[in-house]
């Protein structure tokens, strides 16, 4: 009896440990892509274990008499964080869209809808998901920046779980990298003649009050009521001039924070970052990430005072 229910419990456990092997087990849809990251990761290896060596014929200097290795350097530092919307529909076409070597396309992070995070490249190795862009005097972003992308269409608000999960990784990557607050942008910011992304309903201040990416002042728009003397007002045009003396006081309605009559936007979104060759495609990258409404090639009194603050945030 005894030796039956050792046998029992022996068949159990050879069951439940089978169980929790298949388990493990379970087929990867992305076994083979995964086989040619390792591979193309060990060719880099290989690369970077191999002395450099230089063909004396096809270069116009003297080579030293013996290749000698520094001892002090490391990896590559991503020092900017670029987030993207997918427009696509889903997390899986996303997914093979950057495991198919026809696209030429890959991020270092997709994360869905539902909040699930897919890390697909090592944060010091290069992706290619900026294109061409430039970001004030650097015009090779891949090189010196994580790219994230959010499995959006372009239309729709972000999911609460996926901007969650957004936080968690910015805070990761800011501590275990040392990224500047100010460079978590857009990819319309780095290509503002060519991208959208990620859309208008983006909650960059949310962001922003996290520590990720600049914001403007909450009290910029905020206006004062100034007392002046009626010629004065007369002057600005301000008043009604039925009035006859000059002593009268009149209140008027005036922006806390002044834009000095010297101000130049077009110097201030190039200190900002931005690429102002295309001035109408840099307002309009500029008025995606900050205004978020009306995102045209206009400044208004409104957008030039956000402006104004940003810029002078940057100096």
């Amino acid at each position: 009896m005894f030796k039956q229910m050792k046998l029992s419990a022996l068949k159990f456990s050879l069951i439940l440990a089978s169980g929790f092997l298949m388990a493990s087990c379970a087929v990867n849809p992305y076994a083979s892509t995964n086989k040619l990251y390792k591979k193309q990761a060990k060719a880099y290896g290989k690369s970077l274990w191999a002395v450099p060596q230089v063909n004396p014929e096809e270069v116009a200097y003297p080579q030293g008499d013996y290749w000698v290795g520094a001892t002090n350097f490391n990896m590559r530092k991503p020092n900017y964080v670029i987030i993207h919307h997918t427009a696509q529909n889903s997390t899986e076409h996303t997914l093979k869209t950057f495991t198919t070597k026809a696209t030429q396309v890959s991020a270092h992070y997709v994360i869905g809808r539902d909040g699930k995070v897919y890390q697909m490249l090592n944060d010091h190795l290069r992706a290619w998901h900026g294109g061409a862009s430039k970001w004030g005097n650097n015009t090779d972003i891949n090189s010196s920046s994580i790219g994230i992308e959010l499995d959006n269409n372009g239309a729709e608000p972000f999911a609460e779980a996926q901007i969650n999960s957004l936080l968690g990784v910015l805070e990761m990557l800011k501590k275990k990298h040392g990224i500047p607050a100010a460079n978590f942008i857009g990819h319309s910011d780095i290509a503002p003649s060519r991208k959208v992304d990620p859309n208008p309903t983006f909650p960059w201040q949310k962001l922003s009050q996290s520590g990720f990416g600049l914001w403007y002042d909450a009290d910029v728009l905020d206006s004062v009521v100034v007392a002046k003397n009626y010629a004065d007002s007369v002057a600005t045009g301000k008043v009604d001039t039925t009035l006859l003396q000059q002593e009268v006081l009149v209140l008027q309605q005036e922006p806390k924070y002044k834009v000095p009559d010297t101000f130049n936007p077009q110097d201030a979104l190039r200190i900002i970052g931005y690429d102002t060759r295309n001035m109408e495609a840099a307002i309009k990258a500029f008025k995606l990430h900050f205004i978020q409404t009306e995102v045209n090639a206009e400044l208004t009194e409104k957008d030039k005072q956000i402006l104004y603050n940003l810029y002078q945030k940057c100096l």
